[in-house]
């Protein structure tokens, strides 16, 4: 491979980098960074037409994302065999890349399904984010060249900055989770606290008394604390005009 080339290969990673990065940065949800994500492997490596990423958790594999429905076809064949390179490359977090005529024994499933959409190399990268979701990034090429070494090194890079990305992106929705439980359970907390200090007030009972009244209520009606809290509480707040 000459320098020319070279340089321009590193020109197109470098490129797909800058837009995945933009991405992370203003994408809205993590389905929109995935599809990014396939965008750009495709324009980073040569011969590669189409491109899914495939994720692994406690439910099983499935696609997360892909550029063409062609590859979604392809994928659902492994899962459906419970095999194939993709799953190979998730479980052996080694890279494989092939071509589809040396693949009708391993995989037959995978092969015949690759074949039928008109797919004849296939390029697979392991993709681990944490330790309850792993999975790898898959390209289908049209081109019988089986993806070159060179290739499968360029992916190995992409995956490596892919992966970085999307851990962060992870962490922050599970931090945003967090902060999102934390919140509801201070707006339980001061709900509960308001009517237990109407009733506090109203009966002339103590605080525990009053907790175990509501608590007493909320077992009987079969409804969470919290909403009984706040229909007491709302309830209490409406004039009586009578």
């Amino acid at each position: 491979m000459g320098d020319a080339r070279v340089a321009e290969l590193l020109d197109d990673v470098r490129s797909a980098m800058a837009a995945l990065t933009k991405t992370l940065e203003t994408a809205s949800d993590i389905a929109e960074v995935l599809h990014a994500v396939c965008v750009e492997a495709v324009r980073v490596v040569p011969g590669a037409d189409m491109a899914s990423i495939t994720a692994i958790d406690g439910r099983g594999p499935r696609t997360a994302a892909y550029t063409d429905e062609r590859a979604l076809e392809v994928d659902r064949a492994q899962y459906t065999a419970s095999d194939g390179p993709s799953l190979r490359a998730a479980a052996t977090a080694e890279t494989v890349r092939l071509s589809l005529d040396n693949a009708s024994e391993l995989w037959p499933e995978f092969a015949a399904s690759a074949k039928q959409v008109g797919v004849s190399s296939y390029l697979a990268a392991p993709l681990r984010i944490d330790d309850h979701l792993t999975g790898a990034i898959n390209l289908f090429g049209f081109g019988d060249h089986g993806f070159a070494e060179a290739d499968s090194k360029l992916l190995d890079l992409y995956v490596v900055v892919v992966t970085f990305g999307l851990r962060t992106v992870r962490r922050y929705q599970q931090v945003r989770e967090m902060a999102d439980h934390l919140e509801t359970a201070m707006r339980s907390r001061a709900v509960i606290e308001q009517a237990k200090g109407i009733l506090m007030a109203t009966l002339k009972i103590s605080d525990d008394a009053a907790i175990e009244r509501l608590i007493a209520y909320s077992q009987d009606t079969n409804t969470k604390l919290r909403q009984i809290a706040a229909d007491f509480v709302r309830k209490a707040s409406v004039p009586d005009n009578r």
